[in-house]
């Protein structure tokens, strides 16, 4: 990850519903992230397995705080407990 780059990195699937309520999570806590469009097809999502250990969408990768989890409950939960309770800030520095 070079300095330019936002430390959170979303996996997530056009018009997808819980790909999009992680989005607004983000959106709502003003945490800069890069979104990262992945296949349709389950099988094809090979990217994701890679970085995430398994396929479904939404993922996240925080290098901030070396964090990688799927599933928009669990997601949506850790940002809010990470960014949204003053924990770490969005510029990266504990509060």
């Amino acid at each position: 990850m070079s300095d330019s780059d936002p430390p959170i990195t979303l996996y997530r699937l056009q018009a997808c519903p819980y790909c999009e309520r992680v989005v607004r999570t983000l959106d709502d806590l003003g945490l800069d992230y890069v979104s990262r469009f992945v296949e349709p097809m389950h099988s094809d999502r090979n990217v994701v397995k890679r970085v995430a250990g398994s396929r479904p969408v939404p993922a996240i990768v925080d290098e901030r705080t070396g964090v990688t989890m799927s599933e928009s409950a669990n997601v949506v939960e850790y940002l809010e407990s990470t960014y949204g309770s003053g924990l770490v800030d969005a510029d990266g520095g504990a509060d």
